[in-house]
C-alpha cells in the first residue's frame, strides 16, 4: 500500500508559479514511478507529468511540456511539480499517482486526495 498526500495548491494569476509536492509513504515506495494528474470540473481526469523510480526518466504531457517541470527526492520520499506560466486552463484538482512505469501515465495503481489550483486571468 502507498499512501501519497498532496500540497502547495492555491489560487494564482496567469503567467505566475506554484509548486505542488506530494508526500509519499508505504511500502518501497522509491521503487515506483510516480506522477501527476489533473482534473477540471465536468472533464475527465488526465495525465500531466511522471518521472521513473530513480528520476532518469520524465514525461509530460503536450499541453504543459516546456511549463511544468517533474522531479522527486527519494531520500524525502517526496515528489515536486513546479509550474511555470501557469494560464487560466491549469486550473484544476491536481493529483500525485503512484504505479509501475509502465502504466503511471495511464492506469496507476494509487491516487491521493488532490490539491486544488486556480488560476484566475
Amino acid at each position: 500500500q502507498v499512501q501519497l498526500v498532496e500540497s502547495g495548491g492555491g489560487l494564482v494569476q496567469a503567467g505566475g508559479s506554484l509548486r505542488l509536492s506530494c508526500a509519499a509513504s508505504g511500502r518501497t515506495v522509491s521503487s515506483y514511478a510516480l506522477g501527476w494528474f489533473r482534473q477540471a470540473p465536468g472533464k475527465e481526469r488526465e495525465f500531466v507529468a511522471a518521472i521513473s523510480w530513480g528520476g532518469r526518466n520524465t514525461r509530460y504531457a503536450h499541453s504543459v511540456k516546456g511549463r511544468f517541470t517533474i522531479s522527486r527526492d527519494n531520500a524525502k520520499n517526496t515528489l515536486y511539480l513546479q509550474m511555470n506560466s501557469l494560464q487560466p486552463e491549469d486550473t484544476a484538482h491536481y493529483y500525485c499517482a503512484a504505479s509501475g512505469w509502465d502504466t503511471i501515465a495511464t492506469t496507476p495503481t494509487w491516487f491521493g486526495q488532490g490539491t486544488q489550483v486556480t488560476v484566475s486571468s
